[in-house]
């Protein structure tokens, strides 16, 4: 909801994925739950709960973005993510290409913002990053270019909710 509202977005499109490479898949309940969790939690009119990228038989949020953009080339797309994600994202698959294809929005989680703010991929791309007063900015700018909201500090997890803790 705090995308939709800060950003000024049309559409969330929550992208749950098959498996997290850099997660060990033991701890991944079955996709059809996770999926119907995830649908359940969102319960947004603007906010779509999508099996994208099991669809398209896609691992890597790179290739995720590649394909969206080829098959929507309409679309102008904000890959959202937490902070935690920001902290490794230099571990991600091409992650300096994803920066180059996508806007990114960064919203701060309890617990990781130093670790977020002080890793690869932010020091990296400092040059980049917009005012978190004029995320307007960001709508407006050719990638690489992100946000770091760091008053959100959401404690909304993916682990959690696979647990059911954040309903």
């Amino acid at each position: 909801m705090s995308a939709l509202r800060r950003l000024n977005l049309d559409v969330v499109w929550w992208l749950v994925t098959p498996g997290n490479p850099l997660k060990d898949a033991e701890i991944y309940a079955p996709f059809e739950q996770r999926l119907h969790r995830a649908r359940a939690f969102a319960d947004h009119c603007d906010i779509v709960v999508s099996d994208f990228e099991r669809r398209h038989d896609l691992q890597y949020t790179v290739d995720t973005i590649e394909r969206l953009q080829l098959l929507n080339p309409t679309v102008q797309f904000i890959w959202l993510m937490g902070a935690d994600s920001l902290a490794t994202f230099d571990q991600w698959k091409d992650w300096q290409r994803i920066a180059e294809l996508v806007p990114m929005a960064v919203f701060n989680r309890p617990g990781y913002t130093e670790n977020a703010l002080d890793s690869v991929a932010a020091t990296t791309l400092k040059n980049f990053r917009i005012d978190e007063n004029d995320p307007e900015k960001l709508l407006q700018s050719d990638p690489p270019a992100w946000i770091y909201f760091s008053d959100t500090n959401n404690s909304l997890s993916s682990t959690a909710l696979r647990e059911g803790k954040n309903k």
